[in-house]
């Protein structure tokens, strides 16, 4: 793949990722918690991992939640901060799940990726209100994030097997098909 289509195609994730990112925040949450998101853009992180691998995969992490937080008016804004350290820790346990531990199906790997996001948060809210009692909601947002990660991992292996049916990123997938 040529420099310039792989810059297409990274600029599209982007794009993509910060646009599922904003809309997400603009649904309305069906869950019984506060604060639970399906994690679309989380798909389109790890579209970047798979095919791209762990540098290009974290520069769309935080280039979506950047620009999401940008055009939905929060940068740097607490939500921002959970967000980021969601989207950073998520991320790092993806990478590390799709290169050493080829055992975890794509599903897996977004459970996972589910579960170490709400860690990422949860950390980061403990840090900006300088409490620990905050870990007690965590179970609550772990039986979200497991079905949560198991669909957005369902909607991915889809995405996956028409991308890899297409052939279009086959010379530059880093892992195979």
């Amino acid at each position: 793949m040529s420099s310039t289509r792989k810059l297409v195609f990274f600029s599209l994730l982007v794009a993509l990722g910060t646009t599922l990112h904003v809309a997400e925040g603009m649904i309305p949450n069906p869950f019984p918690f506060p604060g639970v998101k399906l994690g679309l853009a989380n798909i389109v992180t790890l579209i970047a991992l798979y095919f791209f691998g762990f540098r290009d995969g974290m520069a769309v992490a935080l280039s979506r939640v950047v620009l999401g937080s940008l055009v939905g008016g929060v940068f740097l804004s607490p939500g921002f901060l959970m967000s980021l350290s969601g989207a950073v820790v998520s991320t790092v346990v993806m990478a590390c799940l799709l290169g050493y531990a080829p055992c975890f199906s794509i599903k897996g790997v977004s459970v996972a990726g589910a579960v170490s996001h709400n860690v990422g948060q949860i950390l980061a809210a403990a840090f900006l209100i300088q409490s620990q009692t905050i870990f007690y909601y965590f179970p609550f947002l772990l039986l979200a994030a497991i079905p949560t990660g198991m669909v957005t991992g369902h909607i991915l292996d889809a995405l996956l097997t028409r991308l890899n049916k297409s052939g279009i990123l086959q010379e530059y997938a880093s892992r195979p098909l």
